[in-house]
């Protein structure tokens, strides 16, 4: 590839494009499964592949940036004398307000263009990225880091937003699996980029890097994406809406961390957790009632859209505390190095770059039903396995055989679950169900390194000790098996079998 190619010309946003599926009359049935025509794409045009490069290339920065900068905290420490509590609030800052906006991002898109609110959380990205590299001080980072969060949450929604609305039929499964595939291969290489980066040059290079890359992200979308936002949506904000959905989300976020910190639910934390509980209620309520809502509650009246989410939040808080428990334990109960237990589940990786394209197709062309059932079970039996690790186990033998199943489950049900998160909302809403879907894997995750720990028995000297934690790995793994198992389940009374039926009724030509 040499240049982003426009294969079909300037794309446009149709004039006639998915009106809101709740408007009066025949509009309200005038949606349609495709993007409008003007903005299709195939995936296997030139443009395809420079709208992947975009869309990946963006979000990445967004994932790797949270996976290295953790490698730079000794550094960090050593330059800026931070104490524990600077570190972790360099890393939890980001997180806290990526979760809070991430509902924002993907409804700004809907209302503003997709791809314009991805290029501003691109640029805002790297510019906060610019002010945590050139940090004098820890307060000053924490700072930036949270401002990245923001950039990284209206980024975020609009990398899958983007896709949904540019490609069409089995090129949307094939180009989200892609997504999937090329998005784990940049989490494989986080590790090794970010240790590399430390140990030759500076830790402040860690976010330097995020510039170039943004400035290929941005000539690409510029070139080769096409815009595309809902018509029919009204443009002021919801700011009723954005404000509680902003308090819910990051009340839990911190809840949550300082709860995993401490090892212990204090009256503080339990406070901030109830408060986050009553704003995300309370943010329920209002978008009942809200004129133009930040994510229209109809949605999750259509069973295909409530069903894949409930089944992200079990299935993704069970991949957090599976990979979480099975790098911690090879270390501390196994005696495996740093590196070592960090390459361990590499070939999960490696099967989702090389299945998770045909998984998005074949989720399309059979349905998403059965990838989201058996997906999710494969890899609840590869997590029982998992769950036998003990001191001195041989990766051959005791993890690789686990590691491998575990990869071709999670193959089997990630594309088909992103790609049935996006069909079950209109396309006009493609943001909003971005936005909504990243929220809830975001929480998700949370709730697995925050709640598993204290499930298992971990204690607060369990992570460091090795009878301790071989004993909390193996409850970890089986209430991770029993989670991932109660995901295939609701994927299978909830999510049809016919890819068709995903649709919303507005969207299928029914009232």
């Amino acid at each position: 590839m040499t240049g982003p190619a426009d294969d079909s010309g300037p794309a446009r946003p149709a004039a006639g494009a998915d009106p809101p599926a709740d408007a009066p009359g025949p509009a309200a049935r005038a949606g349609t499964s495709a993007p409008p025509t003007s903005t299709v794409v195939e995936y296997r045009s030139a443009r395809g592949r420079w709208v992947l490069v975009a869309t990946v290339l963006g979000s990445a920065i967004a994932f790797i940036d949270a996976t290295v900068v953790t490698i730079a905290l000794p550094r960090i420490a050593d330059e800026l004398d931070a104490t524990t509590a600077d570190l972790q609030w360099t890393v939890n800052g980001y997180a806290l307000t990526l979760a809070a906006f991430l509902l924002l991002g993907g409804s700004l898109g809907d209302r503003f263009g997709r791809r314009r609110v991805f290029l501003v959380g691109v640029v805002w990205f790297a510019v906060a990225s610019l002010a945590c590299a050139l940090a004098p001080t820890v307060g000053l980072l924490v700072a930036a880091r949270a401002l990245q969060g923001v950039g990284g949450a209206l980024l975020t929604p609009g990398s899958l937003a983007i896709i949904q609305s540019t490609f069409a039929g089995e090129d949307r499964g094939r180009a989200i699996g892609a997504w999937s595939g090329l998005g784990g291969i940049a989490g494989a290489i986080a590790p090794f980029l970010g240790g590399w980066i430390v140990e030759v040059t500076s830790w402040r290079w860690v976010f330097g890097i995020n510039l170039p890359i943004a400035a290929v992200v941005v000539v690409v979308a510029l070139k080769a994406v096409p815009e595309t936002l809902d018509p029919g949506a009204v443009r002021r904000l919801d700011v009723a809406g954005t404000a509680l959905a902003a308090l819910g989300l990051a009340a839990l976020t911190w809840a949550f961390t300082a709860w995993t910190e401490d090892g212990a639910l204090r009256p503080t934390v339990a406070a901030v957790l109830a408060a986050g509980v009553l704003a995300l209620v309370a943010f329920v309520l209002v978008e009942s009632r809200a004129a133009a809502p930040l994510v229209p509650p109809r949605l999750f009246r259509w069973r295909p859209f409530a069903g894949t989410n409930a089944a992200t939040l079990v299935v993704y808080a069970a991949l957090s505390g599976v990979f979480f428990f099975l790098v911690v334990t090879l270390q501390v109960v196994s005696g495996y190095s740093p590196l070592a237990a960090g390459l361990a589940p590499v070939p999960v990786t490696l099967l989702l770059l090389l299945l998770s394209s045909t998984s998005g197709a074949l989720g399309v062309r059979l349905g998403p039903r059965l990838p989201m059932t058996v997906g999710p079970l494969v890899c609840a039996g590869a997590t029982v396995l998992l769950a036998g690790i003990g001191p001195s186990a041989p990766y051959l033998t005791d993890v690789l055989p686990g590691v491998l199943l575990f990869g071709l489950g999670l193959a089997a049900v990630v594309a088909p679950l992103t790609t049935t998160a996006l069909a079950s909302a209109p396309d006009h809403l493609a943001g909003v169900a971005s936005g909504v879907n990243n929220a809830v894997a975001r929480v998700a995750g949370l709730l697995g390194i925050a709640v598993l720990p204290l499930v298992a028995g971990v204690g607060s000297a369990g992570l460091t000790d090795p009878g301790t934690l071989a004993d909390a790995h193996r409850v970890a793994m089986l209430v991770c098996a029993g989670l991932l198992a109660v995901g295939g389940a609701v994927s299978w009374f909830t999510v049809p079998s016919s890819a068709d039926a995903v649709r919303p009724p507005a969207d299928r030509h029914e009232v």
